[in-house]
């Protein structure tokens, strides 16, 4: 599996970081067509819709639909994601620091066509960045 390093107890490594797109199957297109990353899930529909798209390396870029016209501020990521194994101890180890958590570990089925478990929790880094925890838990690893 790609990104078995252990820099991040429990799993490790990194999984995706997430952009909102305005025009959602422009910048899908954009990632596919032109730099040749692969869609490897879709999912919702209008502004709830979301893609998956493997960068080559077993990494991510995740897009979701409903992003905001105009020029985005430096570093204006909409969250990058980490790979673990164990998003619930993890997230007991980041509550420790005193970190802000978004949200608790939850498990969350992601509705492609062919439907995908997970477990993700989010909590704030020291900057104020939105980071989420990610652990797929089926069949179908990400």
């Amino acid at each position: 599996m790609a990104g078995t390093n252990k820099i991040i107890k429990g799993g490790g490594g990194f999984h995706h970081v997430a952009i909102k797109a305005v025009d959602f199957e422009k910048t899908v297109a954009f990632y596919t067509e032109l730099l040749g990353f692969e869609t490897r899930l879709t999912w919702g529909e209008g502004d709830g819709r979301g893609a998956l798209l493997d960068t080559g390396d077993g990494n991510y870029l995740e897009v979701f639909a409903g992003g905001e016209k105009g020029l985005k501020p430096a570093g204006g990521f909409y969250h990058i994601a980490l790979r673990t194994d164990d998003v619930d101890g993890l997230i007991e180890r980041v509550r420790a620091t005193g970190a802000e958590i978004t949200v608790e570990p939850k498990d969350v089925v992601i509705q492609s066509a062919v439907p995908v478990p997970i477990r993700i929790a989010f909590f704030n880094g020291p900057d104020g960045e939105s980071i989420e925890l990610f652990q797929s838990t089926g069949a179908i690893k990400l």
